[in-house]
């Protein structure tokens, strides 16, 4: 059985050795992320380069995720590393003070404006939640609190207020230059962090489109402000992700289940992909096996029909980067088993106002109604088989078409796989037996099987799908 839900891994320094990236490769990965927050630049751009490189020999694609850092919140140094907050004791936080001068009484903060945005009563929390403060007084650039819990604090530990509300731009200089870096990287998609609304979204679109960039805009949905703007930010954006690290931490880590699952309804119901993501198999950064409590977590987020579930520091530093990778896919396939994952009722009474989106839930409906054995799209911009894939269901979708561009975008989508194939260099009246003979190779369909076929009356035309044919191998 093929796996549809997509497995994201990002790359570190534990996969620097090539044998690994291949191990990586061979597990499953469909799409691979670099993360801004660390490391050098050129660190990342050879990572992707080296993945290219290597993933020509296997046959098929792997999309690339550019992740920004943005405006992340994080105290600055100690003099000695570390400190130890002491319950009830008092703890400055001062915009001003020298960033390596911090002490067990106070500390630098890398956001300038930090004391514009708090006021008594409000609470802080550094290092996701592990120290908790209570704001006392604000003056100037110090900020006064009370210790409610304590615990040891090491240098850049991040900071995020209880119930959200910090202003910092979602677009910091640093995100903006290295945009630029995403797109001479080809990069596919582009994941804005710490978003509050779609102008946000917008303006990085624009960023990235002037620097030549082609990729998917993806909103991180992690502030508490986020969810307000909820469905502007899923109209605006080619996908989004539940940063479940900070979400969880400004709204509660309580809420955060229904929330997920609020999310990707949402997300699906629009038409849109949605990726979870933070922690999933967080264990197995040193261990060759996963929780209990993991296995139910990347289970449920399959079952509640997210596209894709994303592994972090699992791979990007954990000592068992192929492992993990082999224990989510067994995972998600597992789950992909189950009824609730392959039924739906997406979008029955909806009017459709484009006709490739009509030609595609006609496809899906026929497909699950009829049981055919495979669907294969013949795309441009790979909308057609992302709007089919919204539909939960057990038939592969496989997107053809001669854009590499395109082949790479649709690793993102649940159950839809992308194949290289050229309509332009095939004779019309041979199309139908070049895409069987295509999924033949494949392994998708055999004799007697039915596939349903969709494509547009002018081949090499985007958004042109206004045709659907169903197909009998032997009879072709």
């Amino acid at each position: 059985m093929k796996r549809r839900t997509k497995i994201i891994a990002t790359l570190g320094p534990a996969t620097e050795d090539p044998k690994v990236m291949d191990e990586i490769i061979s597990a499953g990965i469909d799409v691979v992320r670099v993360n801004f927050s660390h490391d050098k630049i050129e660190e990342h751009v050879e990572r992707i380069e080296t993945l290219r490189n290597r993933v020509r020999s296997y046959g098929h694609q792997i999309g690339v995720l550019v992740d920004l850092q943005g405006p992340k919140i994080r105290i600055e140094k100690f003099k000695k590393g570390k400190i130890k907050l002491k319950k009830d004791s008092v703890f400055i936080l001062d915009t001003n003070l020298d960033k390596n001068a911090g002490d067990e009484n106070r500390v630098g903060i890398n956001y300038a404006n930090l004391a514009e945005d708090v006021s008594r009563g409000d609470t802080l929390l550094l290092d996701d939640g592990a120290i908790v403060l209570w704001v006392n007084k604000v003056e100037d650039n110090e900020i006064t609190c009370k210790v409610i819990v304590g615990g040891k604090l090491s240098d850049n530990k991040g900071l995020n207020r209880q119930g959200g509300g910090l202003s910092a731009p979602a677009l910091t200089e640093k995100d903006k230059e290295d945009l630029v870096v995403a797109a001479e990287m080809n990069a596919d998609f582009v994941a804005v962090s710490f978003v509050r609304s779609a102008s946000d979204i917008e303006e990085a679109r624009e960023l990235f489109q002037q620097a030549g960039g082609t990729g998917g805009i993806i909103a991180k949905i992690e502030r508490a402000e986020a969810l307000d703007s909820l469905e502007e930010l899923i109209d605006a954006s080619d996908a989004i992700m539940i940063g479940r690290g900070d979400l969880g931490v400004e709204v509660g880590d309580a809420e955060l289940p229904a929330l997920q699952k609020k999310i990707i309804r949402l997300a699906r119901q629009k038409n849109s992909v949605v990726i979870t993501a933070t922690q999933m198999m967080q264990s197995m950064v040193n261990s060759p096996i996963p929780t209990r409590a993991e296995v139910f977590d990347v289970a449920n987020a399959v079952l509640d029909g997210t596209d894709a579930v994303m592994l972090c520091e699992e791979t990007a530093t954990g000592q068992y980067p192929a492992k993990v990778v082999i224990a989510m896919d067994r995972i998600c396939k597992e789950a992909e088993k189950q009824n609730v994952a392959r039924i739906s009722d997406h979008r029955l009474n909806t009017r459709f106002g484009r006709i490739d989106e009509a030609i595609a839930m006609s496809t899906m409906y026929t497909a699950n109604h009829l049981g055919v054995a495979a669907i294969a799209a013949l795309t441009e911009s790979g909308d057609t088989a992302k709007w089919m894939s919204r539909i939960s269901s057990g038939i592969p979708i496989y997107a053809l078409t001669r854009h590499v561009e395109t082949r790479r975008k649709v690793t993102l989508y649940r159950g839809v796989y992308p194949v290289s194939f050229d309509v332009m260099l095939n004779d019309t009246s041979e199309v139908n037996q070049e895409i069987i003979d295509e999924l033949q190779r494949r392994g998708a369909v055999r004799n007697g099987d039915l596939i349903v076929v969709t494509m547009g009356d002018v081949s090499g035309e985007r958004g042109g799908s206004n045709v659907m044919k169903i197909i009998r191998v032997s009879d072709s």
